[in-house]
């Protein structure tokens, strides 16, 4: 395993620009075994995540170009194998995606227990319940075993929840359903639109993508497609708290205003300058104030991928700051960390925090936790005094390319170590 040391208390400037969303990769990659036609996909992030996946879709017999580039080339000419590498599957959640399409093409799929963040809190019942919903027979064992007998079928359901990537499941196997399928209380995030377009020029019928009714015209041959990314705006957001943290700026390429926007009604209740031009993202500090409750929510509301860093800047801001997840209870326990480094917590219960501040952190010891919450305390790190260790570097580059060089080009003094 790898620590990435950092001296803290550098102002950080520059500019940086992010790659495709992370959690639109992974659906569009896992699409591309629902045809034996060639996809493209441009503006791919260049992250451990995406690596396993395209590992996952070559042991089934996939030709793959491109990996480690933002631009992979996938054909998927005959699906050898219903059973994918377990040890795969027990690195990466977004290994479920490949439930619908094997069952497309193969009838069967025989999935391990993913893993990922916090593998034993996050079911997939959401995902076997839709599938069940056309066709899907379901069987108990060390994992999870389903069949289509007689094919995909379309129906009309209603999600229990509006997961991601149980909607994401839901559209793959929609896709290559035949008839009509309408998915109600669909998740809304921009990552599900554009799996929704994707699938749109492969050739099935799709509408809706963007709200909570789906609906989804299968076809039974589904074409090759090509399709640009867009931006990441959780890592934009992420370089956006790094700037505020350390009282520097940083111009953020890549993104789109309308995704940023949920990042900016936050960081400016906390008194940080946010401005899109069209083109670039600019994040800069004034002095911090405490944004007095910050709760997550569902599309288009702040998401929890981003709270373990607004929670983080909270330590640097005037004033008391209410953090609450209600979707994830591990993220807010993994910055208990915090406390070590003279930040001013109190842990109401596993879903809500209470941060005052402003505290000077001090350099200690760290342990990524999560992708999401081991940015956050790398960012804990660049505004603290003294140096840090934050060790399990590679969890945070599941989520986040060549992180090291892209800090030491914003001025951070830090140094990868194996």
């Amino acid at each position: 395993m790898s620590t990435l040391v950092i001296e803290g208390s550098h102002r950080l400037h520059g500019r940086v620009d992010v790659e495709g969303n992370k959690n639109a990769a992974l659906p569009l990659i896992a699409a591309c075994l629902l045809t034996d036609e060639e996809c493209a996909l441009e503006n791919v992030p260049r992250i451990a995540d995406v690596e396993v996946m395209c590992r996952l879709l070559l042991d089934l017999g996939a030709e793959i170009e491109g990996i480690g580039t933002t631009t992979l080339r996938i054909r998927c000419r005959e699906v050898t194998k219903d059973e994918p590498d377990r040890s795969l599957v027990g690195r990466l959640r977004g290994s479920v995606l490949l439930m619908g399409p094997l069952l497309a093409r193969r009838g069967r799929a025989m999935v391990a227990p993913p893993g990922g963040d916090f593998p034993t809190r996050r079911t997939i019942r959401t995902h076997l319940e839709a599938l069940s919903h056309m066709g899907v027979r379901v069987s108990d064992g060390p994992g999870h075993a389903l069949e289509a007998p007689d094919g995909l079928k379309g129906a009309s359901y209603y999600l229990d929840e509006a997961s991601v990537t149980g909607t994401e499941t839901a559209l793959l196997a929609a896709a290559a359903a035949s008839g009509r399928t309408e998915i109600r209380h669909a998740a809304c995030e921009p990552h599900v639109v554009e799996l929704c377009e994707f699938i749109k020029g492969m050739g099935a019928g799709v509408q809706g993508g963007g709200s909570p009714t789906i609906v989804v015209e299968g076809v039974p041959h589904l074409r090759g497609a090509k399709r640009t990314l867009w931006g990441d705006y959780i890592e934009a957001g992420s370089w956006a708290v790094v700037a505020a943290i350390t009282g520097g700026s940083i111009e953020i390429g890549g993104t789109r205003w309308e995704d940023m926007e949920v990042v900016s009604s936050i960081m400016r209740k906390m008194n940080v300058h946010c401005e899109h031009d069209g083109r670039m993202y600019l994040a800069e500090p004034r002095t911090l104030i405490n944004a007095g409750r910050i709760t997550t929510g569902l599309w288009p509301g702040f998401p929890s991928d981003l709270i373990s860093l607004v929670t983080v800047l909270a330590t640097q801001a005037a004033g008391a700051t209410l953090v609450h997840d209600w979707l994830y209870e591990l993220r807010l326990y993994s910055l208990e960390q915090l406390s070590g480094m003279g930040a001013d917590l109190f842990l109401c219960d596993p879903h809500r925090i209470i941060v005052t501040g402003p505290r000077q952190l001090r350099g200690k010891q760290l342990d990524s936790r999560d992708i999401r919450s081991g940015m956050a305390l790398i960012a804990a790190a660049l505004a603290a005094k003294g140096q840090s260790r934050v060790d399990q570097m590679e969890v945070v580059e599941r989520g986040y390319a060549r992180l090291t060089d892209r800090l030491q080009s914003l001025g951070a003094q830090v140094a990868r170590v194996d």
